[in-house]
């Protein structure tokens, strides 16, 4: 299982990294720690990329279960809300 974890942030990672390309955004995939992806993003975007990246990381798969991601956001690693 601990694979299949693996390879589906990755395929999030691709699909997120595609989508920002296509765009015009200024946000950053800056780090993956485990299950969860960091980036950096101006204020202005910030709503617009959650829904993009959850949107990606919610349908990059098809499960027999629904993954569910879960949004936090804040001026750094510490403050997130």
């Amino acid at each position: 299982i601990q694979g299949t974890a693996a390879d589906i942030i990755k395929l999030s990672m691709l699909a997120v990294e595609k989508r920002l390309l296509k765009g015009d955004s200024r946000a950053e995939m800056l780090l993956q720690v485990h299950d969860e992806l960091f980036f950096e993003v101006p204020e202005a975007e910030a709503d617009t990329l959650g829904e993009l990246v959850c949107e990606e990381m919610e349908q990059v798969v098809s499960l027999a279960v629904p993954l569910v991601t879960d949004l936090k956001k804040g001026p750094n690693w510490s403050e997130m809300a």
